[in-house]
């Protein structure tokens, strides 16, 4: 039974930064984020002519694609104002694969959320208490240590660090673009870049608290 709480403990401490990072990520990454950014009076202009109300229309019905059920379709019957299409084939290939990485994502959010509240409630009553909050508390602390590093790649170097993200969830050069696509034009780099460091602070916010409580819980257990 010891040993089966170690195993369980050090399962807990690897998936609490994934259970962060995904609910920051969930959080930010919603409609409320692009009316937030677009307002910015420093968020860069589309000199190709989109407004203020056509990047809020567009971007969240592209941002709704990529959670809702519905396939490609979606997004290539869409047309702007002069009936050309909102996005060419390879901005909608693109398009794709990032709804099949999110979708994918959220499953593994999903895993992840019921396996701690599994854990958790099966250790409500067991000699396991100590060390699940022990080990919530490690994740938490580890959690930080892996957002202050994301954080500082994103602000020495974050056209790298962006880069690097998009090769490790897309083959090849997929993810560049013109600077005249659509894509560009709605989701510049600002908006990534806003968005990663709302995620790291928002999961290390987190963090600390699972840290906190998690230690002073577990030190109340006997």
């Amino acid at each position: 039974m010891k040993i089966l709480s170690k195993i369980a403990g050090v399962i807990v401490t690897l998936i609490v930064p994934f259970f962060l990072i995904l609910t920051a990520g969930r959080i930010v990454f919603n409609s409320f984020y692009l009316d937030y950014e677009y307002n910015l009076p420093n968020f860069p202009p589309d000199p190709f002519g989109f407004t203020t109300a056509d990047r809020l229309y567009w971007g969240k019905l592209s941002l709704n694609y990529l959670f809702n059920s519905q396939g490609p379709e979606f997004l290539s019957s869409q047309r702007q104002a002069d009936g050309s299409p909102l996005y060419n084939e390879r901005e909608l290939s693109h398009m794709n694969d990032v709804k099949n990485v999110i979708q994918k994502a959220l499953i593994v959010w999903y895993v992840i959320s019921v396996a701690l509240i599994v854990l958790g409630v099966v250790t409500w009553r067991t000699k396991w208490k100590k060390e699940f909050w022990r080990s919530v508390a490690y994740g938490g602390w580890l959690t930080i240590l892996l957002i202050v590093a994301v954080l500082l790649a994103v602000a020495i170097n974050f056209d790298q660090f962006f880069a690097d993200f998009h090769h490790i969830f897309f083959t090849g050069n997929t993810w560049l673009f013109y600077t005249s696509d659509t894509l560009i034009r709605l989701f510049p780099l600002k908006l990534w870049s806003d968005g990663f460091t709302f995620v790291g602070i928002l999961a290390m916010v987190g963090a600390v608290l699972l840290g906190v409580f998690g230690g002073k819980t577990s030190r109340k257990t006997s």
